[in-house]
């Protein structure tokens, strides 16, 4: 909530300085409020009044502050729902379902999905000529992509931050095979939960440490860990950088 609507010095334990929030800090313009289906009900109602006042109160303050401002919402949920569920305030929902816009999920505009990679890809490695392989893109445009553009801008990353060449190919992106998912054959191998776990946490180690080339402080880099905590988990699966140099 201070981060939204601001607080006053001393509003509680650490507030050693007033804060403006990012109603206030947007006034004038415009404010992205992500996720809000996912928003605690107490702060539901918050949002209703300063939509409805179109005013804050700070955390810690009793004068209302006056703000004008564009907000738009964005969610990955089914409001009418959690209306339904009581997770969700249904005169918020109204106040904000002004201009509804739904934005299919990214398995239903495949046509998107090579843009994007080539918009990631600029993003992320704008000083390398990055392709990436015919292969890898009938792979990427047939996954299922549970987790949207989200997902996809996660394994742009990790490709680029993993690849040894110029050319990504299927394997760069970690996907499963969309027919081996959808059709398992017979004799596919189920193993329990904590040992396909280490596998996965083991092969995934051993292919940071060759994009490294044994370099241990890039390696944990790379994989977004402490070098310290990189090493310990090279210890659990008996990796020795000079394996990779």
């Amino acid at each position: 909530e201070s981060e939204l609507f601001g607080h006053e010095r001393g509003a509680f334990t650490g507030a050693h300085a007033p804060h403006r929030g990012l109603f206030r800090a947007a006034h004038g313009g415009t404010l992205l409020l992500d996720e809000i289906g996912d928003a605690p009900l107490e702060t539901q109602v918050k949002l209703l009044r300063v939509l409805q006042e179109r005013e804050v109160v700070p955390v810690g303050g009793v004068e209302p502050v006056a703000v004008d401002v564009r907000v738009v919402a964005a969610t990955h949920q089914e409001l009418r729902r959690r209306v339904a569920e009581g997770r969700f305030r249904e005169d918020l929902y109204y106040r904000i379902d002004v201009l509804p816009l739904h934005i299919p999920p990214l398995r239903e505009r495949r046509e998107d999905i090579a843009p994007l990679i080539h918009r990631f890809l600029a993003e992320f490695a704008p000083d390398r000529p990055l392709r990436v392989s015919e292969a890898a893109l009938r792979r990427l445009e047939a996954y299922p992509w549970p987790g949207n553009v989200r997902e996809l801008r996660n394994r742009v990353e990790m490709a680029v931050a993993l690849a040894e060449g110029d050319l990504l190919g299927p394997e760069d992106f970690a996907l499963e095979d969309p027919a081996a998912t959808e059709a398992p054959g017979a004799e596919e191998e189920i193993l329990p939960m904590r040992e396909a776990r280490a596998r996965f946490d083991r092969e995934y180690l051993v292919r940071v440490l060759r994009a490294a080339r044994g370099n241990v402080t890039q390696a944990a880099r790379l994989a977004g860990k402490h070098r310290t905590d990189f090493y310990a988990l090279m210890k659990r699966y008996s990796l020795r950088r000079s394996d990779f140099c």
